[in-house]
């Protein structure tokens, strides 16, 4: 990953974090610095960002209350329903997640979706608005 694509990266973490800017953004500022996907691990507070050739970055990111053990698809969906409508913002999105049972997810640029998971390997797949 090349100079540029690590600035762009921790900026969105820290952007997101700060909740300065929106989920379409983050894609768009991302996409622009030729990301591929990105992993955030909501146990340990981190998130990967990986390049088609292979590369990535690990940033810090916030931390989260510990995810609830049993996962729930529908109260992940309500989250990112609540978010989608601007009624939370990110942290509240991460800690609604959480409260879920989910402990991290997914982003693939390419694939136009997120995948959210549980403890025990559950998932929900959320494509973005308007992803085939």
């Amino acid at each position: 990953m090349d100079s540029h694509a690590k600035d762009v990266v921790r900026e969105m973490t820290r952007a997101s974090d700060e909740e300065r800017i929106t989920f379409p953004e983050v894609v768009g500022a991302l996409t622009k610095a030729g990301v591929e996907r990105y992993h955030a691990d909501l146990v340990c507070a981190s998130k990967t960002y990986y390049m088609p050739d292979g590369s990535f970055e690990t940033t810090a990111c916030h931390a989260t209350d510990a995810a609830a053990p049993a996962f729930s698809a529908a109260g992940v969906d309500a989250a990112v329903r609540a978010v989608q409508a601007q009624k939370i913002r990110y942290r509240e999105f991460c800690r609604q997640i959480a409260a879920a049972g989910c402990v991290g997810y997914f982003v693939t640029l390419a694939g136009r979706c997120a995948v959210y998971y549980g403890r025990g390997g559950e998932t929900h797949v959320e494509r973005f608005p308007g992803a085939k």
